[in-house]
């Protein structure tokens, strides 16, 4: 004789409180995500005594040129031969781009001045020169 089963098994997954993970999830990922700035070279920004902000660092490239002659450009070194290239290719993609030019205020000016020729060759005009504040 056979018997029947009266009460019947079920292999679904229960879904109702996966939104609550899954906001929760977000919401802790948006909490101890840091973004992350440049951090280029070591450098010490020459002082001004007037300034003026950029208005958005969206279409913004940053070159660092550290007192011993290095030049970085989002954190990558690259040599002044190569300078052209890459920036050739950012205003390519992008031709709204501004090149903000940090540069050690013992920074030799034959690299910074290497660095411009470089900038016009590569058709990188707007050329932005970051500095400090001067405190009286």
């Amino acid at each position: 004789m056979k018997f029947n089963r009266k009460t019947k098994i079920s292999s679904d997954i229960p879904t109702a409180s996966m939104p609550d993970i899954i906001f929760m999830l977000l919401i802790f990922f948006m909490v101890t995500t840091v973004l992350r700035e440049y951090s280029g070279l070591p450098i010490k920004l020459p002082k001004a005594k007037r300034i003026e902000k950029l208005q958005s660092k969206r279409h913004v490239t940053q070159i660092w040129v550290s007192k011993e002659g290095l030049i970085s450009i989002e954190d990558r070194l690259y040599s002044l031969n190569n300078v052209r290239n890459v920036m050739y290719e950012k205003r390519a993609a992008d031709p709204q781009l501004t090149v903000s030019l940090k540069a050690d205020e013992a920074a030799r000016m034959e690299i910074i001045s290497g660095i411009h020729n470089e900038l016009r060759k590569a058709d990188a005009l707007k050329l932005n020169y970051s500095t400090k504040t001067e405190v009286n």
